[in-house]
């Protein structure tokens, strides 16, 4: 198949790249390189561009199969202090995007969802039923294009798989591609800083009601994802019903139990502070991936000792290119 990745040169974007070159597919990456990064375009055609931009978009779906869609603002925060800028981008410029590919004829769709469109979930493990009710910005701009992917389905015929993930970390195990924000808001690139000394990181709060006091979140490898995003985009190609699925571990790791998986790879302890809870912040968010496993035949393999130690491995060699040092 033919496959147009928009934010391809992202971090999330670029793993699913190379699964989908592993597996035999054609790849056009399709980035406006806001935040995405041309070094991890390398060895892809790229069209520089955003999706908001006809002139350049058009021509880049002629011919397409399928379109995997990562070109979306992400940060909640930022989300709270500018929503304008998010429903801009991952409304008003994603439709555009959806209506150029109806027009060029193009029948899959793989959506990069997120389980913020569930806001405070009314169950844990979090399986798809729960209602869809974001608490911020970010997660009512995911949840309205939804929206509109389950309109054109019924009305265009358009197959689509909205993938809402939870935490992804780690990096592919060449150490060539990885997380590279910024600002960097994660927390396991945040801690490995700080275990090098180059930070302090913040713990938001030890008093909630988990065994430690700290916030519990389902951290999935970023190569695992990129595997469930292929399998969906050939699941829809098959002719397979379009769906919405949850993609995590279906195993929460509280934010002492990550400072204590990154002690345990670098060899050091994070120097961290306390401070106290972000509004907003769940107690725990843990996927329930059975949907996953029974649809596309998924199931994450990384634990979390592997999603640090990948980290840890792209945050080393991305410091030896940045100094000028051979890998």
């Amino acid at each position: 198949m033919r496959v147009v990745v928009t934010g391809g040169a992202g971090y999330i974007g670029s793993h699913a790249v190379r699964e989908l070159a592993r597996r035999g597919h054609e790849v056009l990456i399709y980035d406006n390189l806001s935040t995405g990064h041309r070094s991890l375009a390398d060895g892809f055609k790229l069209v520089e561009g955003d999706i908001g931009d006809l002139v350049r978009l058009q021509p880049a779906l002629r011919g397409a199969d399928a379109i995997m869609h990562f070109a979306a603002h992400c940060y909640v925060g930022e989300s709270v202090e500018n929503p304008r800028k998010y429903f801009h981008n991952n409304v008003e410029c994603a439709l555009n995007l959806l209506n150029t590919a109806v027009a060029a004829g193009v029948k899959n769709f793989v959506f990069s969802s997120t389980c913020a469109v569930y806001g405070v979930p009314a169950k844990v493990p979090i399986s798809e039923d729960n209602p869809r009710e974001p608490i911020n910005p970010y997660g009512a701009t995911k949840l309205l294009f939804e929206h509109a992917l389950e309109a054109y389905s019924k009305a265009y015929g358009l197959r689509f798989a909205a993938l809402r993930y939870f935490n992804a970390a780690g990096a592919d195990d060449s150490g060539e591609i990885g997380e590279a924000h910024d600002p960097e808001t994660h927390l396991i690139p945040l801690a490995l800083e700080a275990a090098r000394g180059t930070r302090t990181i913040e713990v938001f709060g030890r008093d909630y009601p988990t065994p430690d006091g700290t916030c519990i979140r389902d951290y999935i490898h970023v190569s695992d994802l990129a595997e469930a995003h292929v399998l969906a985009i050939e699941h829809l190609a098959k002719g397979g019903a379009s769906v919405a699925i949850n993609l995590g571990r279906g195993q929460g790791h509280s934010v002492m139990e990550v400072l204590a998986a990154v002690e345990a790879v670098t060899g050091r302890a994070p120097d961290r502070r306390y401070g106290s809870r972000r509004p907003g912040d769940p107690p725990a968010l843990v996927a329930d991936p059975t949907k996953a496993a029974q649809v596309l035949g998924w199931k994450a393999k990384r634990p979390l000792s592997n999603i640090v130690e990948t980290a840890w491995r792209w945050l080393q060699n991305r410091s030896r290119v940045q100094a000028g040092a051979p890998r």
